[in-house]
């Protein structure tokens, strides 16, 4: 590996490490070579994200994410920046699906144009663009022997993918009405008799213990998405299933938890403590991701 190719991954490292507060803990399972590629797709995927949830006029952050487009779908042609020198080598080495940052972008401006739900269906194809595309970039870097099924085990990626991202809207529910993002379905709240609203101390409003119920109901379904993307698992490697149960196995905890306490979200941002991460890591990794 050259000076700048490792000065490269090197800088993918540092972002993953400095932001992949749930990510990290299953990416380090992975051995050298995976593992370095796995952080250039976050690296890349973070700054997608972070154009999205920026602060940056409108206009601006259309041009910014059109040129994500173009560095994550062809990072070979940017060997200046040193996350696409990353990224082209990962793709060189790995069956890595780079159309699917495309997805993700897609996914941001769908945010950008303040798009909101209707149905479940609606949310999910949101979630399969910004998530799912993620869950298929990682499943190149795994690069299992498929012998020809690839469209099984990219479904089951696509799963994951899913699962993870309606986690986060719960996760987010309080945050994401601040900044005027609504994803729960309106037919869900309506079927809750739910109004998203704030109330003067900044909590959200509990409307009498429907919101809970409602939460409650989201998390069950997200926790069939896990149940579908966990068939992935023995499909994979030893140290991959590790990587993808770690991940995995972090957000379902914290969908439970979310699940057992719903006014934890109301009030803030639910989280895991480290040691709780650290303990579903290692359980992964002792079991080759083949349980829990």
């Amino acid at each position: 590996m050259t000076a700048d190719l490792s000065a490269a991954y090197a800088e993918c490292r540092r972002i993953t490490r400095a932001q992949a507060r749930n990510f990290a803990w299953g990416i380090r399972l992975l051995p050298s070579g995976k593992e370095a590629a796995l952080s250039a797709v976050y690296a890349m995927a973070r700054r997608i994200d972070d154009i999205g949830d920026g602060d940056l006029p409108e206009d601006d952050k259309r041009i910014l994410l059109r040129e994500a487009r173009d560095a994550a779908t062809n990072p070979a042609g940017h060997p200046d920046d040193a996350v696409c020198v990353a990224l082209a080598d990962a793709a060189k080495r790995l069956p890595i699906p780079l159309a699917a940052f495309g997805e993700l972008v897609d996914g941001c401006e769908m945010d950008l144009a303040g798009r909101r739900y209707d149905t479940l269906d609606e949310l999910i194809e949101y979630c399969r663009c910004v998530a799912g595309s993620i869950g298929r970039l990682s499943l190149g870097v795994f690069d299992p022997p498929l012998a020809g099924d690839t469209e099984r085990p990219a479904g089951y990626a696509d799963a994951l993918g899913i699962a993870l991202q309606l986690t986060n809207i719960l996760r987010d529910v309080r945050e994401d009405l601040g900044n005027g993002r609504v994803y729960l379905p309106s037919r869900d709240r309506e079927l809750f008799g739910v109004q998203l609203r704030r109330l003067a101390d900044g909590t959200l409003d509990p409307c009498d213990g429907r919101l809970a119920e409602l939460v409650r109901f989201e998390a069950a379904r997200a926790h069939g998405w896990y149940d579908r993307g966990r068939r992935l698992l023995p499909l994979l490697d030893r140290r991959s299933a590790a990587c993808c149960a770690a991940m995995a196995g972090i957000y379902r905890e914290l969908l439970t938890k979310i699940a057992t306490d719903p006014s934890e979200v109301m009030r803030g941002r639910a989280s895991l403590p480290a040691r709780d991460k650290l303990r579903v890591a290692g359980r992964a990794l002792l079991a080759g991701g083949r349980d829990g």
